[in-house]
């Protein structure tokens, strides 16, 4: 099975990629949406044009398309580039790192069934705790790249997440109500290291500080 993988350079991505190796798939590319503006429904915005770097140490082709970020126009550009990569790259599946958004899956499903391409999602309803910590367990090293819940522990923003910074997550995620996984988009991240990769990102950057419930980790140097 010939496969292309949807990538946004975080964690439920690259555990999807790793997935789909580990099952014996043939990756031919990853693919990154670049939406044009701070918002989108469908895919990642912060970082997500530094997958290139990812990509490098992964050793897998990469593909980054342009968004309009819009609703509607963007589920076009997604259906544009996956027209490219079967008819380029004679894929005949994609895998995507949808965790618990019934929007984002059955959005991606519907253009997938219309290409004739399969889709995998691994993730799917995947127990949000268990997850985190396999993650940590997998040898997956993560920076928070931003954070927007009330009662997310901020200090953790721009930091390589460690097995307590999880369990400090998921407390907080009981007491407050917020996902403990993300899959709300009260958090983002960005992948330094994982099992595939053939070395380690090295990343610099600048904690921002927004509003009194919203903090960015602006990535400013990378090797």
């Amino acid at each position: 099975m010939k496969v292309c993988v949807l990538f946004s350079g975080g964690k439920d991505s690259t555990y999807a990629l790793h997935w789909s190796v580990f099952k014996g798939f043939e990756v031919e590319c990853l693919i990154t949406l670049l939406p044009k503006k701070d918002y989108s429904w469908m895919f990642q915005v912060p970082n997500v044009e530094l997958t290139k770097y990812q990509a490098e140490v992964l050793g897998i082709d990469l593909i980054q398309y342009p968004s309009s970020g819009e609703k509607d126009k963007e589920l076009e550009d997604l259906k544009q580039v996956l027209k490219i990569v079967k008819s380029s790259k004679g894929v005949n599946g994609i895998v995507t790192g949808a965790l618990l958004s019934d929007y984002q899956r059955l959005n991606i499903n519907l253009i997938a069934e219309e290409l004739q391409l399969k889709t995998y999602s691994p993730l799917w309803r995947k127990d949000q705790r268990e997850y985190m910590k396999e993650l940590i367990r997998y040898g997956f090293k993560f920076i928070i790249t931003s954070a927007s819940a009330y009662g997310f522990p901020f200090e953790l923003v721009g930091k390589t997440v460690e097995i307590e910074d999880i369990e400090k997550i998921i407390r907080a995620s009981e007491k407050y109500g917020f996902n403990p996984a993300f899959e709300g988009g009260e958090a983002e991240t960005f992948v330094t290291y994982a099992p595939l990769f053939r070395r380690e990102l090295k990343v610099e950057g600048i904690r921002n500080k927004i509003s009194e419930y919203e903090w960015r980790f602006i990535i400013t140097h990378i090797h």
